[in-house]
C-alpha cells in the first residue's frame, strides 16, 4: 500500500522555510526591481485645499488644460482633500475618534473633489472610479478613455498607523505609493505655489524663503518647516522602486502642468531613492 506522503510533490523555493521578515534572506529573491505595470501612465495629483477649494477660477482652467492634454497622455488624476477635511478632523478629535476613524472621513472629501473633477471632464469620457477599480481594472478603463479620476488618499482607513492623532498618510503620499506601485512614467503634484521653498513663502518671514529648483527627499527630511506636500511623502520616497523623481508645479499658472508632463523643468524636482532605470 502506497502512503500518501510518498506521492506529495514539493515545489522548490528559496523562501519555503524562511521568515519573510528577514531582509537578508528575502533580498536574493525580491531584491530586483518589479515589473512596471503601466509604464505609459502619467499620474497627476491635484491639491484639494490649494486648487479644488478655490472654485471655478482655479478648477476650470486646470480642466481645460487637462482636456487639451488628453490626446498626448493617458492620465490618472488623483484629488486631495481640502479645508472640509480639517473641519472633519476638528469634530472627530473633539469626539475622541481614533486616527483610524478620521482617515476615511478625510478620504471621503478627497473623493468628493474627484467626483467634481470627473463630472467636468465627463464629455471626454472621463469617469471617477474607486480604489478597488484602480487596483484591478485601471488598464481597461484607460483603454476606453484617456483619463480616469480617483481619490489620492491611500485606503489605509482603519489600518492607519496609530502614531499620530491626525492621519499621516494623506493625498500626496497616497498618489506616490500608487504611481510607484503601477510603475508609472511620472508623478506631478499640482499645488498653488511654484514648488518647494526653504520655508513657507506665504507665512511670516516668507520674503526670506528661497526657492529650491531641485532637491532630494533626503535633504528635505532634514529641513524643518512647512512643505507643499505631506511630510510622510519624504519617508515613502526613500523606498521607491520605480519613480526616480517627482515634480511639484503651480497649477494656478496656465501651462505649467502641460510643460511638466512634456518633460520640462517648470517647478521643483524632488529626487527619490529609486535606482536609475
Amino acid at each position: 500500500m502506497t502512503h500518501a506522503a510518498d506521492s506529495i510533490k514539493h515545489v522548490a523555493s528559496p523562501l519555503a522555510r524562511q521568515t519573510l521578515l528577514d531582509g537578508e534572506l528575502t533580498r536574493p529573491v525580491a531584491g530586483g526591481r518589479p515589473i512596471r505595470l503601466l509604464p505609459w501612465l502619467q499620474v497627476v495629483k491635484i491639491g484639494g485645499r490649494s486648487i479644488m477649494d478655490r472654485g471655478r477660477d482655479a478648477i476650470l482652467p486646470i480642466v481645460e488644460e487637462i482636456r487639451k492634454l488628453l490626446p498626448e497622455h493617458r492620465l490618472l488624476l488623483l484629488t486631495g482633500a481640502g479645508v472640509r477635511a480639517h473641519h472633519l478632523y476638528s469634530v472627530g478629535l473633539d469626539l475622541g475618534l481614533p486616527v483610524g476613524s478620521l482617515a476615511p472621513l478625510a478620504a471621503s472629501e478627497a473623493g468628493q473633489n474627484g467626483h467634481i473633477l470627473a463630472s467636468l471632464l465627463a464629455p471626454e469620457g472621463v469617469s471617477y472610479v474607486e480604489h478597488p477599480t484602480i487596483a484591478n481594472q485601471l488598464a481597461i478603463h484607460l483603454s476606453a478613455a484617456r483619463a480616469v479620476v480617483g481619490s489620492a488618499f491611500p485606503p489605509y482607513h482603519h489600518h492607519e498607523f496609530p502614531t499620530s492623532r491626525i492621519p499621516i498618510h494623506q493625498a500626496d503620499t497616497g498618489a506616490f505609493l500608487l504611481a510607484d506601485a503601477l510603475g508609472a512614467a511620472g508623478l506631478t503634484i499640482v499645488e498653488d505655489v511654484d514648488g518647494v521653498y526653504t520655508s513657507d513663502p506665504n507665512g511670516p518671514g516668507g520674503e526670506k524663503a528661497q526657492f529650491l529648483r531641485e532637491t532630494t527627499a533626503a535633504h528635505l527630511a532634514k529641513q524643518e518647516g512647512a512643505l507643499p506636500f505631506d511630510r510622510a511623502l519624504i519617508e515613502v520616497m526613500g523606498t521607491a522602486r520605480h519613480l526616480e523623481h517627482v515634480q511639484v508645479v503651480n497649477g494656478l499658472v496656465p501651462g505649467r502642468l502641460t510643460a511638466a508632463l512634456r518633460g520640462e523643468h517648470v517647478g521643483t524636482i524632488v529626487h527619490t531613492s529609486a535606482p536609475p532605470a
